[in-house]
């Protein structure tokens, strides 16, 4: 691969260095249904989100006539003074130009106030949508499938949450209720040019022509452009994220100079798609502010002839002047309202497509309840799954595991192992097949249930922000302490928690950064047991542990696994032998299925093999 690499976009084109144009070329794979898909979906969005403000939207819908109507008010009464109430001013009659001051500080005075009241009512139904939109966008983002996330990464999704939904606000603080007023303005304005004099407001509509050719040849090109910003944006916030999540991995292997070209492409890219939005601006806004300059020109000449004729009262021409003003200084709020809107569409297109994605392992219509008490029996009947469709890792495979067993699924990488735990976690449906617990497929389980009856303990052994205690207390609503640290003693963690600083009220900071690794899968430990499943899978859960660890765990295990199904994912075969039975996978078939011991005798096998190769390196 060269050192540049041209990125397209939407037909445009950029140069980044390779490893910026790979980072920034990923693509959502939830915008596989085209665009129009998406605008679709984004207009029903819109429309759903708005449809519980409907009582408050007409609300507003009425202040704002009646602010149009009190600021139409002020050039007519303008004429009306010129044309009426100054020459009677002169004849030494101060009633009329009296009556007019007075309307037209009335006038202002309404304007205002209900200028004021629209900006607070269609604030507070825009920050109402959003936060539905966050909430709606941040529910259905937990509720997708493992599958999802293994594949959107989470700079994308961050962006989806957070910049995308800032580029809404940012439409809803600066352009919407200016937009709506314009609008009304540029609707109550065309009648009344008519109604002050017919040959001039047809001048002045005949300005609308290159007008809206300015328009269409602007919106030909916005729409791309604004597209492109949110796609660069997004790249640069997932690069963003990944080398923060990898800043160990950056500083150990001396990443940083690579990573600084890569941002500066992903940034010039942004900064580039950013500066084509500001030359389409550069022309349209200042194009139709020419158009409507001119034709201000245009009708003050010619009606300044007919008032010197005598056809034209210099009040009409007066008022039609400051009317036309107030036709076109509107245009511009048009202009940058529909900048803000080319952004937030984009946006939105993005976000609502997001929305669209269906749940992979969806929850049932009619659940189906597991029998009390729960057992922990799991079956898996002509199991057939692949990640992709030409690759099944798992071709048909058969499995039936008894209550309070513990199975351990050895193998070498590859075999299938921890996709037959994602399986039983229904992280994934089979593509063939069908996996249960006591009887009952999962696909007819209620989430919630599933969750209670099955946990898996990975080997990372996340944690959340916060202290020891709430991260043991997630295993379980309502933990009380005494429950956290009952769980806690009994997988072995109580003695290096009460050793903390602050001891169960330790901050673990992010990702348990102030813990070592196997204290961090302790913790993990603890969470499961306080969680008390049925099926409880380890994933390789001790391969973080040193010695002294691991045997302290596989002592606790045996009361953690007791009366439970477990099924234990291992290479370290020192984690198998508190297993009643093993299985040795090889592409996701079983070649060996017995008793530790059994098989250890046989002498013959793969798992005998594997037994006495971990006994010599034990020596």
């Amino acid at each position: 691969m060269t050192d540049q690499e041209t990125l397209e976009v939407d037909g445009w084109r950029g140069k980044l260095t390779a490893d910026a144009a790979a980072a920034a070329q990923e693509q959502d794979d939830v915008t596989a249904g085209g665009r129009p898909r998406l605008r679709k979906d984004a207009r029903r969005l819109l429309f759903e989100l708005l449809r519980p403000h409907r009582r408050p939207a007409a609300i507003v819908f009425l202040i704002v006539l009646v602010q149009v109507a009190a600021t139409m008010a002020g050039p007519w009464l303008v004429g009306v003074a010129i044309d009426s109430a100054l020459p009677a001013a002169l004849r030494g009659h101060y009633g009329s130009l009296i009556a007019v001051a007075t309307g037209l500080a009335l006038a202002a005075l309404v304007s205002g106030l209900l200028r004021s009241a629209f900006v607070l009512r269609s604030g507070a139904i825009g920050q109402a949508m959003l936060f539905e939109l966050r909430r709606r966008a941040f529910d259905h983002v937990q509720s997708l499938s493992v599958s999802f996330h293994e594949r959107f990464t989470s700079g994308r999704v961050i962006s989806r949450l957070t910049s995308d939904v800032d580029t809404l606000n940012e439409l809803l603080e600066a352009g919407l209720d200016g937009l709506i007023t314009a609008i009304f303005n540029i609707a109550a304005i065309s009648v009344i040019l008519f109604f002050l004099d017919v040959p001039l407001a047809l001048l002045a509509m005949a300005s609308l022509v290159p007008v809206y050719l300015c328009y269409r040849w602007y919106t030909a090109r916005a729409v791309r452009a604004f597209r492109r910003t949110r796609e660069t944006n997004a790249a640069l916030i997932v690069n963003v994220v990944e080398t923060l999540n990898g800043i160990r991995a950056v500083q150990a292997f001396r990443r940083e100079r690579r990573n600084d070209a890569i941002f500066a492409g992903l940034n010039g890219a942004y900064g580039d798609a950013n500066r084509e939005t500001y030359r389409l601006q550069a022309f349209f806004i200042p194009g139709t502010t020419l158009v409507g300059n001119l034709a201000l020109v245009a009708v003050l000449l010619i009606g300044g002839v007919r008032v010197a004729d005598g056809g034209l009262q210099l009040g009409v021409l007066t008022a039609f002047l400051l009317y036309l003003q107030q036709f076109y200084d509107p245009m511009e709020d048009v202009a940058v309202f529909y900048n803000s809107l080319q952004s937030a569409t984009a946006a939105l297109e993005k976000i609502a497509a997001v929305l669209a994605v269906p749940a992979s392992v969806p929850e049932p219509q009619t659940p189906v309840p597991l029998p009390r008490p729960v057992r922990g029996r799991v079956t898996l009947a002509g199991v057939r799954f692949g990640y992709t469709a030409d690759r099944p890792v798992l071709p048909e495979l058969s499995l039936d595991i008894a209550p309070g067993q513990t199975v351990a699924l050895v193998g070498a990488t590859g075999a299938g192992k921890t996709t037959i735990a994602k399986l039983i976690s229904r992280f994934y449906d089979p593509t063939e097949g069908v996996v249960r617990l006591d009887g009952v497929d999962l696909r007819d389980l209620a989430e919630a249930e599933l969750r209670r009856a099955v946990v898996m303990v990975t080997q990372d052994g996340f944690l959340f922000s916060g202290s020891v205690a709430d991260n043991i207390a997630f295993g379980r609503d309502g933990a009380t302490r005494a429950d956290v640290m009952a769980a806690a003693g009994a997988v072995g963690a109580h003695q290096f928690i009460t050793a903390l600083p602050d001891g169960y009220d330790t901050d673990v900071r992010k990702r348990g950064g102030r813990l070592s690794a196997g204290q961090r899968q302790l913790v993990a430990f603890a969470r499961a047991f306080l969680a008390d499943p049925a099926v409880l899978i380890l994933d390789e859960a001790t391969s973080s542990l040193d010695v002294p660890s691991e045997r302290a765990v596989q002592r606790a295990l045996r009361t953690v696994l007791a009366d439970r199904t477990a099924l234990i994912i291992a290479h370290r075969l020192s984690t198998v032998e508190i297993a009643d039975r093993v299985l040795v996978l090889a592409s996701g078939r079983i070649m060996e299925d017995g008793v530790p011991d059994d098989l250890v005798d046989s002498g013959g096998g793969e798992f005998a093999a594997l037994h006495a190769s971990w006994r010599d390196s034990l020596v």
